[in-house]
């Protein structure tokens, strides 16, 4: 069975001090895994290359802190997040905002704070931030997203190629004109272009690299938009279930170098994004959660937690037609062998809170401790934390020895705190 193998601090047993400690359910972030994960993607990149890391993966303020730290800049997609990213230390001119359906107070946001540049995502956007900066009297530098005419191949998740709300046709754009000249406000730099996601193959993060970057020169001879900065995208995977294997990282340097260097040789002062999230995110974070009760039930044997898919909806297999199960640790007994299948599930009234079916682990107990590894990427912030009103999980970092609280546990109170009670009052039925 084992321990948690991607973790460079955190140990089974530091995990229950963590619970003991904390309480459980929570997240059991390692912050050297974090930190070893953006030197493992600064090392296969592209000298050029510069590292985003993508907040929607996981938007905890102390993540996000530990990575500007060691060079990560921050692609946003709201406006929290955007605030985020800017009391996390990272500079403006570090810091890219994307997202379809922006809204007017989020685009000035990024004007108010000068960012690097705002993801374009549709003509209509451009427009109305050309309009906005009018009122400003100012620029605003844009990345233009395109959704080229060919889809990602090898990608877990496609993300352009078909009818997408995200970004510009590609044939849109070369029949669009004149852009520049109908956005007086608006400095066209660049080219994003994110194809696809949960990648496992080098190959494919290296064709879309080579597709973006092609794609880029073309829009650029026959659209006036610049190439001062070319976003690439990234969507680089972990391996979560059997089967996948994780990227081959010596395979990737040499194929990303092969595509990157001829345009960069071509245009040397262009600025190269790569943005990653789940890549350097996911690995470093487990969710530990304790069994309450053992029952059987026609067969099966059951561990009902009290943790479950309200703060882990990944682990549901959402998108998934087959359940597939994360890696599972028994923490309380990581070297125990396994006696047979058990279902892991949550507190939820609902039969789909099954965290892990059929999963391989020793014999469990109320009090033991089980940890979904892998798990520090779209883990609450993705999943539906108000379920029965449990509320969001407390979070922990553990970096160089000492274990930092990094979000609150909800408390009722918390809950309670958003809503408005209104006193009506009561009605007596008529009577005949």
């Amino acid at each position: 069975m084992g321990g948690l193998p991607d973790f460079d601090e955190v140990t089974p047993a530091r995990c229950g001090e963590l619970a003991d400690r904390f309480g459980s359910p929570l997240y059991v972030y390692d912050g050297s895994t974090l930190v070893r994960s953006l030197r493992e993607l600064t090392g296969v990149l592209h000298p050029a290359m510069e590292v985003f890391y993508s907040l929607k993966a996981n938007p905890n303020i102390s993540v996000l802190s530990l990575l500007a730290a060691h060079g990560a800049r921050a692609e946003v997609s709201s406006l929290v997040e955007l605030r985020t990213a800017l009391a996390a230390g990272v500079a403006p001119a570090d810091v890219i905002f994307l997202g379809p359906g922006k809204k007017p107070d989020e685009l000035r946001a990024c004007l108010d704070a000068g960012i690097y540049a705002v993801v374009a995502e549709s003509f209509a956007e451009l427009s109305e931030l050309d309009a906005l900066a009018a009122a400003a009297g100012r620029r605003v530098r844009v990345l233009v997203r395109v959704n080229p005419a060919e889809t990602a191949q090898g990608a877990r998740l496609a993300m352009g190629g078909k009818p997408r709300q995200f970004g510009i046709d590609e044939a849109q754009l070369l029949a669009a004109g004149d852009l520049p000249g109908r956005h007086r406000h608006l400095d066209f730099a660049g080219v994003h272009g994110y194809l696809g996601t949960r990648i496992l193959d080098h190959t494919t993060a290296v064709a879309n690299t080579v597709q973006v970057l092609a794609l880029a020169e073309r829009l650029a001879e026959a659209t006036g938009i610049g190439i001062d900065a070319v976003d690439v995208g990234g969507g680089l995977g972990i391996a979560y279930f059997d089967k996948e294997t994780d990227l081959d990282l010596d395979a990737l340097r040499a194929g990303m170098y092969e595509a990157v260097e001829p345009f960069h040789r071509r245009h040397p002062h262009t600025r190269l994004l790569f943005e990653a999230g789940r890549f350097l995110a996911g690995r470093a974070g487990v969710y530990v959660t304790r069994v309450r009760y053992v029952k059987e039930s026609m067969g099966q044997r059951f561990a009902v937690t009290d943790g479950g898919t309200h703060h882990h909806m990944a682990a549901v297999g959402v998108g998934s037609f087959v359940k597939r199960n994360f890696p599972v640790v028994a923490l309380s007994s990581p070297d125990a062998p396994a006696t047979g299948p058990w279902q892991l599930t949550g507190p939820l009234c609902t039969p789909n809170d099954l965290i892990a079916k059929d999963v391989a682990l020793p014999d469990l107990a109320p009090g033991d401790l089980v940890g979904i590894a892998r798990s520090g990427a779209y883990g609450p912030s993705a999943s539906p934390v108000l379920f029965l009103s449990h509320g969001h999980p407390a979070e922990v970092l553990v970096h160089e020895g000492t274990a930092y609280l990094v979000r609150d546990r909800d408390e009722p109170a918390d809950l309670l705190r958003q809503q408005h009670l209104h006193h009506f009052p009561a009605t007596v039925p008529a009577t005949a």
